[in-house]
């Protein structure tokens, strides 16, 4: 058995443990006809809530502010993906080190990535790839609303398919929920567009699709990848801190799930300003970026203040 192998044993020996065996757990909810869904990230969960609406009961995986790419569960979260009639997650490799265990506590059937059909954006460097010629994909696809859109079809499809009785009730708030996207794209065009030629320097490479859709160019990130696990070179920041100064960017965008620090040094060696955004995480319930809709407008909005700086 391997290392990988022995540990995911012993997850689960310690799920079922904790879920069977523990005075101070609270009981399974009794079955009222509803599906059980486990979202990976508060994002995806705050998409499937708007479409699932009261003919669900979800689960979020990973807990706002956390952040995905290094996120691993405990014991008892694994037990709950056991129970789970369908499990969303992102895809393109978002939940690398989750992967092994959900394709081990979850049938195959069960697992649908949200971001299946978007049309993605190739990278491959050694910075995400060690592995010589090795080639994925920006997982970061929420970054643009047409994208989640496309999210909204296959959470429709996988709960209509789970749940046929209330396929109607499915498609009613997708269709809602699409029209409130469209909606969005359109404000965040309106706020965009003015400010165009607009460049951007973030934490790590995340805003790829939206620069894709809104104009802006993404012109270089603390760290030169699309996973916040890598660590960039002292060339790769000198060459950022070059790029910075001969574009004249005012502001660094750093995002809540990763630290900081990095960003703050490069922030106070260039004398430009931090602004904190929302990436691979909602704010908490009582926060400014507590939905999807709310989590883009603020990061706008950031962006904005960033131009006007």
């Amino acid at each position: 058995m391997t290392r990988k192998s022995l540990l995911l044993f012993l997850f689960l020996i310690l799920a079922f443990t904790f879920s069977a065996c523990s005075p101070g757990d609270a009981a399974a909810p009794a079955d009222d006809g509803k599906l059980n869904v486990v979202a990976t990230t508060s994002i995806i969960a705050d998409v499937v809530q708007n479409i699932g609406g009261e003919d669900i009961r979800l689960t979020a995986l990973i807990p706002a502010g956390s952040d995905p790419h290094s996120f691993e569960p405990s014991p008892q979260q694994i037990a709950a993906l056991s129970d789970a009639d369908v499990v969303f997650v992102n895809g393109f490799d978002l939940e690398q080190t989750l992967l092994p265990i959900l394709e081990s506590a979850v049938s195959e059937e069960k697992i649908v990535a949200v971001s299946e059909g978007v049309d993605p954006i190739a990278f491959a460097g050694k910075e995400d790839h060690p592995e010589e010629g090795e080639h994925r994909y920006d997982p970061h696809t929420w970054m643009d609303p047409n994208n989640v859109i496309i999210w909204t079809e296959n959470i429709e499809r996988a709960l209509s398919e789970a749940d046929p009785a209330h396929a109607d009730a499915y498609h009613a708030r997708a269709e809602a929920y699409r029209q409130q996207l469209r909606d969005l794209d359109a404000w965040i065009h309106s706020q965009i567009e003015p400010l165009l030629p607009l460049n951007v320097v973030t934490d790590h490479k995340l805003f790829g699709y939206f620069a894709q859709r809104y104009g802006i160019e993404q012109v270089g990130a603390i760290i030169p990848a699309y996973s916040s696990m890598a660590q960039p070179s002292a060339q790769e920041l000198a060459r950022l801190e070059d790029a910075i100064r001969q574009l004249g960017v005012d502001a660094v965008l750093v995002g809540n799930t990763v630290n900081p620090q990095l960003a703050r040094q490069v922030a106070e060696d260039m004398g430009v300003e931090l602004i904190p955004i929302y990436t691979g995480s909602l704010s908490g319930p009582d926060g400014p970026a507590s939905t999807y809709i709310d989590f883009m407008r603020y990061n706008v909005e950031a962006i904005v203040k960033a131009a006007q700086h």
